[in-house]
Formats: C-alpha cells, structure tokens, sequence
C-alpha cells in the first residue's frame, strides 16, 4: 500500500482551520498542527490543541514569523495546509518561502476558502481583503509550488444561521431583507464539515493539482429568493420582503461600520453581481468537488437551516 500523505495545517485553531484538522485526522492521512506556544495556554484555544491530541493529530510548536520553526515542521510533512486568518493573509509569503527552503513540499494550500478571487466584482473594503489572498496566488505561482486553490464560497455557519440578515441572531419570522431583486441563482453555502472533508480529499488527488477545488454542491446553489421560500416551507409561514435596490446598498457599504460593511459588500458581490457563479468551472483552471467525490454525502441548505425551525 502507498504511504499516506502527512499533512501539516497552519491557523488549525481558527474558524475554518478546526474543521480541516479534524477531517484530516478522520481520513488517516498522519496530520500535524503547527501550533504556538501562547495557544496551548491560552484557555479557549488550549482546548481546541487538547481535541487535536485526541484525535492522533501530532502537535508542533511553530510560529508563523519564526522560520526555522515553520521549515522544521515541513521537514516532516508532504503538505500544507494554510487556514489562517484575514488578518495573516499576507503573511502567507513567510510560509511561501519556508516551502521553498524545505524543498520537499508536494502542495501547498493557501488560505483561500470562500469566493474565487481571480472572478470577482467586488467593492471596499472586501475588494483590498480578496487582493492580499490574489498577491499570495501569484507569489506562488510565481516561485513554481504545486498549489489547490479551495473556493467554498460561503460558510454556512456564517451566514445560515440568521438566514444572511446582517446583524440578526436568528432566522427572520416576520419580515426579511434581500438585496437586490433576490433572483440572481448565485448563493452556494457549505456546511463547515464538508469543506474540510473535501479539502483533505484533493490533498493527494492529482485531479486538483494546480487547479482550483470548487465546492458547488448542485442543492447548495441557491437565489435568495430560493433561500427564503426554503425557510418559508419549513416555518409554514410567508414573511413580508423588503428589496434593496443595488443603489443603496452600495451606500449602506460606505455608512456602515465594520464588519458590517465588509459583509454587505461580500453579500452585494455575491447576490448582486453573482460573482459565485457566474463564470463556467474549464478543466484548464478548475474543478468541482462533488463531482469529484460523490461518495461524499454533503449537508443541504434546507437540513441545515431546519435546525432553526
């Protein structure tokens, strides 16, 4: 049998970054978290490293901005994996550089995790947010590193939850607010266990070698209009729709404070612009998760939002 490919996460204490971890430790693949000192002791994060150690994950200390630390823990491994956060992004070139001292990287991964950022319409302050994850792709294709890029689009833990209303802590009963004309067939929401199921299974495919990983489940693909009337069906009640004309939500984006800007602005590329879908998947540049590995069996919009009924 062939050896598994050994997997090293970086930022696998963060929001997407525990669902990689633990779907890499499931798959068998000999799965390593870099991880810093402060974390360990830190008493949220501690627990997060603790469910690591119980899952066979083999835990390296490390720090992003100590190289020998980084080139030491990819000695040990085959790929990489990057989850870090926005605020990292652009730090990414230090791992960038790491991988190339190693020399023994076979994929690198960088934290990508939401929209194609080389298809976008996007305005500030998300437009500055998808450059930095753009500069880090052309640093890697420029120093040659077999990379996947993963476009999960939205995480439906982020949005889900309040039916994409921003600032609300539950789904709307009454009344709801959809931007633009609500038709736009645009929306994909992934269930954060499956984007890192799919993930860990591309690491060694050579099918997603230099290519992109969209993770489009054909159920997930939803117009906010299609969203709504979902939610519709399962509360057995119609809600009262306000639509929001492109106009003003371009306003709301300049008057609102952050993060609520920053998540209109998201909202109004992906529902108004449809920048999730509005381009086909060409074998040249991509290729779709769920085609991929149909033995996957993915959470559904309508399951996950049934759990708020």
């Amino acid at each position: 049998m062939a050896e598994k490919i050994k997997a090293l996460i970086i930022g696998g204490t963060g929001y997407i970054g525990k669902f990689v971890v633990e779907a890499s430790a499931k798959s068998e693949h000999p799965t390593f978290a870099l991880v810093r000192d402060t974390t360990v002791s830190d008493p949220v994060k501690g627990k997060i490293v603790e469910s690591f150690k119980n899952l066979g994950v083999s835990i390296v200390n490390g720090d992003l901005y100590d190289h020998e630390s980084l080139v030491k823990a990819m000695k040990q491994v085959d790929v990489v994996i990057s989850t870090v956060g926005m605020r990292l992004l652009a730090d990414q070139v230090k791992i960038i550089a790491a991988i190339k001292e190693a020399g023994n990287i076979k994929r690198f991964f960088p934290s990508e995790f939401g929209m194609d950022v080389d298809k976008l319409n996007a305005v500030e302050p998300a437009k500055s947010m998808f450059a930095l994850k753009v500069q880090i792709r052309r640093a890697i294709e420029a120093e040659g590193i077999p990379y996947t890029y993963v476009s999960c689009n939205y995480f439906a833990g982020y949005f889900l939850p309040n039916l994409v209303q921003p600032g609300a802590t539950a789904p709307p009963r009454d009344k709801v607010i959809i931007p633009g004309d609500g038709n736009v067939r645009v929306i994909v929401f992934n269930e954060e266990h499956d984007i890192g199921t799919y993930t860990v299974k591309a690491v060694d495919d050579p099918r997603a070698l230099n290519k992109t990983l969209y993770i489009k489940p054909p159920k997930n693909i939803l117009s906010f209009n299609e969203l709504v009337a979902i939610w519709e069906k399962l509360i057995g009640k119609t809600l009262e729709k306000i639509y929001i004309p492109e106009e003003q939500i371009l306003k709301d984006i300049q008057t609102s404070p952050i993060p609520i800007n920053v998540i209109l602005a998201l909202n109004y590329s992906a529902f108004v612009k449809g920048d999730q879908t509005n381009f086909g998947i060409e074998p040249s540049f991509g290729v779709e998760a769920s085609e991929l590995y149909p033995d996957v069996k993915y959470t559904t919009v309508e399951e996950y939002v049934s759990r708020f009924v």
